[in-house]
């Protein structure tokens, strides 16, 4: 958040001592403060879904051991996993020194990573420009301005999806994002010592290791504030942007737990990431308000940064579309912020304003409303007070009922959606883990997944069944409550909530 505003004021007696200055909050620092308040509340409200599981689970596995972890997510080694991030790393030093589980982690990284981002932006749209009402802006516009169906994906930071994705990796990486671009910003303007641009590098690499696909957005913007707004083009200007490079690939390299250059070419997740492509419009309709904005910036400057910047991306988006690498599509979420900064920077102008700027506010403040009352608003409208019915985040249904029953490291067959990405969490292994790793060959996570369909199927034998038990070393079913109990099972515990029933086998 921006640096708070000096007001002079008479002064009198003792306070003349001290010059007679009181530093005010900007605009920025209170909406800023206000939404973090209410969106950490939010988080916390929600039960946490989706890939929290996974990130858990990482957690659980660097309590358990910090240098040598295993596999998040199945009896296996874990040398490699780019899950064993820095920011995972951490994680798992506090949850060793708190005693804290991964679930608890998670939910306490979410208020922490929300501050980073929020400061983060307030750095970033500082250098873009300096009018006070800018950040706030831009943060509404972030936040609202997608589309008028739900986008929830990972690294999409609309109101709804913080709810759930607050406490990932990819919204720690995208504040560090916004803090490399301020920087990044400031040393394409105005220069500095070569000490900076090295610790500028460092934070490049910090952020490739930590969330390699925001990386590459990362990477963008600053090629696009050094082109658009670097000047001189001296053998030292080009050399400290080169160190810039080396010491980002360097801090990337010297990482121990997993090679991230060797996950440039490891398309194991790219048919996953096909339905980002779909429903474009949906997803990110009202985004494109800000396209006026930043037409006017691009007819007042060809070399503008945020003109190059939304450039970039779509090429990037574009590419991940052609050749098929549709991974690359998760950098949509970031190739909005070009759209919704641009829309912030312009509507922060002070009055009076022409007609056509009228007319952007008033489109603006419709989509924002349109945004907020079609997707956002169950995310901090709690449904007890919900007089229209809004729809509400997705509510998880937790295990602690079948992990008191587990010991970490224990292996379970699950059946259920839900469980499957959620049990490793708690510290228990799947047979088969849920999402690919580049710890795993994924020839072999494929055929522990087919293992685990002949277990589950309804002709199994249960020589089959216990042929299966001993190869994965099997200890635990969880079953839903439409698949029967195997008959060499024993029941020991069931959800009142789900139907589902955890039974011991072997």
């Amino acid at each position: 958040m921006s640096a708070g505003v000096l007001v002079r004021r008479t002064v009198r007696g003792a306070t003349a001592l001290r010059g007679g200055r009181r530093r005010r909050p900007t605009p920025y620092q209170v909406f800023g403060f206000l939404f973090w308040l209410v969106m950490s509340l939010a988080y916390w409200r929600v039960p946490l879904c989706c890939d929290a599981g996974q990130h858990a689970a990482v957690v659980e596995r660097l309590k358990d051991g910090l240098l040598h972890p295993r596999h998040p997510m199945a009896d296996l080694p874990g040398a490699g996993s780019p899950y064993y991030s820095p920011y995972a790393v951490a994680q798992g030093a506090f949850a060793r020194l708190t005693g804290l589980g991964g679930w608890e982690v998670v939910r306490l990284a979410g208020p922490v990573n929300l501050l980073v981002l929020l400061v983060g932006i307030g750095r970033f749209v500082r250098v873009l420009t300096p009018r006070q009402w800018a950040p706030v802006l831009a943060l509404a516009a972030m936040t609202l301005l997608w589309g008028t169906e739900r986008a929830w994906w990972s690294g999409y930071l609309g109101l709804m999806s913080m709810t759930g994705n607050l406490g990932y990796p990819s919204t720690f990486a995208i504040g560090l994002a916004f803090w490399a671009w301020g920087v990044t910003g400031v040393r394409a303007r105005d220069g500095g010592r070569a000490v900076g641009y090295a610790g500028l590098g460092t934070l490049y690499g910090v952020i490739l290791l930590i969330h390699p696909i925001t990386a590459v957005a990362a990477v963008l913007g600053a090629v696009a504030l050094v082109a658009g707004w670097q000047r001189g083009r001296s053998a030292a200007v080009v050399g400290r942007w080169a160190l810039v490079g080396v010491t980002a690939l360097l801090v990337a390299a010297c990482w121990p737990y997993f090679d991230v250059l060797a996950l440039a070419g490891d398309g194991s997740v790219d048919a996953m990431h096909r339905r980002l492509y779909r429903d474009l419009d949906g997803h990110f309709g009202l985004a494109l308000l800000g396209l006026p904005a930043l037409w006017l910036r691009g007819r007042r400057s060809a070399r503008d940064p945020l003109v190059l910047m939304f450039a970039l991306d779509c090429l990037v988006v574009a590419y991940g579309w052609v050749s098929g690498h549709y991974t690359y599509g998760r950098i949509l979420g970031l190739t909005l912020v070009p759209l919704q900064f641009a829309l912030a920077v312009e509507l922060a102008a002070p009055r009076p304003w022409g007609a056509w700027r009228r007319v952007l506010g008033g489109a603006a403040a419709a989509g924002a409303c349109a945004g907020f009352l079609t997707v956002h608003a169950g995310a901090v409208v709690p449904r007890s007070l919900d007089p229209v019915g809004f729809a509400q985040p997705p509510r998880w249904p937790s295990y602690e009922w079948a992990a008191r029953h587990m010991e970490p490291g224990e292996v379970v067959i699950t059946d259920g959606y839900y469980s499957v990405h959620a049990i490793a969490g708690y510290g228990p292994n799947l047979a088969a883990p849920a999402w690919p790793d580049a710890a795993l060959d994924e020839r072999e996570r494929l055929r522990r997944v087919a293992d685990v369909r002949a277990y589950l199927a309804p002709a199994s034998t249960r020589a089959e069944r216990t042929a299966v038990a001993r190869r994965y070393r099997v200890r635990w079913l969880l079953l839903t409550r439409w698949h029967p109990v195997p008959e060499e099972a024993v029941v020991v515990a069931w959800s009142r909530r789900t139907g589902e029933v955890l039974a011991r086998v072997g």
